[in-house]
């Protein structure tokens, strides 16, 4: 591996570390704003995000719970997506690229991602419902903005993936007639 991919490798591996650093603090957040909105509401105006859905909570508790669920899962989504891009990046050997574990990794990438963006648009589709029966939800629109991104990268992923499980199948088929 020459120096420039060694390098570009290291700084990927830095900025992947940062991002899902990132990602655990705001889902660590997340599950602690929630917490306190159940047990101390009188708080959330000083905790991160000041996600206060006090007076959702106060009309139905149902919309309060489903809207945080949304919230909480796909924060978690989006930092366990980080971690498995961790895993990728260290375990990748660009001498041999084409193996079972980043045709794996890489699959699961294009799934997670998905998720991410089909829970993120339900979660926008059932935040605007609540929107047009008198909730206010302008605050929840930072947690789904993306979703279509989410989606449409999802498919270049597995687009990606499938190209590697046929590489390794290549591979494979070289390695055995050599």
């Amino acid at each position: 591996m020459s120096k420039k991919n060694n390098f570009v490798f290291i700084v990927l591996s830095i900025v992947a570390w940062i991002i899902f650093v990132g990602l655990c603090i705001e889902a660590g957040g997340l599950i602690v704003n929630f917490i306190f909105s159940l047990t101390k509401p009188e708080f959330v105006q000083n905790l991160y995000q000041k996600l206060d859905l006090s007076e959702m909570y106060k009309l139905s508790k149902g919309a309060f719970f489903s809207m945080y669920s949304f919230i909480l899962v796909i924060s978690i989504l989006k930092a366990f997506l980080f971690y498995i891009v961790i895993i990728l990046i260290s375990k990748l050997d660009l001498a041999k690229p084409f193996n079972s574990f980043v045709s794996e990794k890489i699959t699961q990438i294009s799934y997670f991602t998905l998720s991410i963006g089909l829970l993120s648009y339900i979660a926008r589709e059932t935040a605007r419902n609540l929107q047009h029966r008198g909730y206010e939800i302008d605050q929840l629109n930072q947690f789904w903005v993306d979703s279509q991104a989410f989606i449409l990268m999802a498919a270049i992923v597995y687009v990606i993936a499938t190209i590697f499980k046929r590489g390794l199948e290549i591979q494979n088929e070289n390695d055995l007639t050599v």
